[in-house]
């Protein structure tokens, strides 16, 4: 991910709205959450939060599926982990052993893969 991609994401998590209900998602897990039951847990109305899910799935934070006449919502990892290799770069060089490991844990917890240092330089 590069620095617009990365700004997107932290623009659009940085409403506290957008932020409660990334929460909410966050801790529903993989299975995620129906856009009502997001609403009733955020305590905001409904048309407001379909409008932040707007802008947290536009951002590459969720996504959504249909289920019935519901649409599900839950976080959309890869895309946050990205975004958290991107910011961590700068904060513990490319090369560094603690941005390693923070990288290989994340990665554990959320799955998927994420770039390493070492396997960015492999493949250079």
């Amino acid at each position: 991910m590069d620095a617009v991609g990365t700004a997107k994401v932290l623009a659009a998590l940085g409403h506290e709205g957008r932020l409660l209900i990334f929460q909410l998602l966050a801790r529903a897990g993989p299975g995620g959450l129906p856009a009502g039951e997001v609403a009733r847990r955020s305590g905001q109305l409904q048309n407001t939060t379909s409008t932040h899910l707007g802008v947290l799935s536009n951002a590459g934070l969720v996504a959504g599926r249909r289920d019935g006449r519901s649409i599900i919502y839950a976080v959309a990892r890869p895309h946050l982990r990205d975004a958290l290799a991107f910011l961590t770069e700068d904060l513990f060089g490319t090369a560094g052993d603690v941005r390693t490991a923070f990288l290989e844990q994340l990665s554990a917890e959320v799955g998927g893969d994420v770039e390493t240092p070492q396997g960015r330089d492999a493949a250079a």
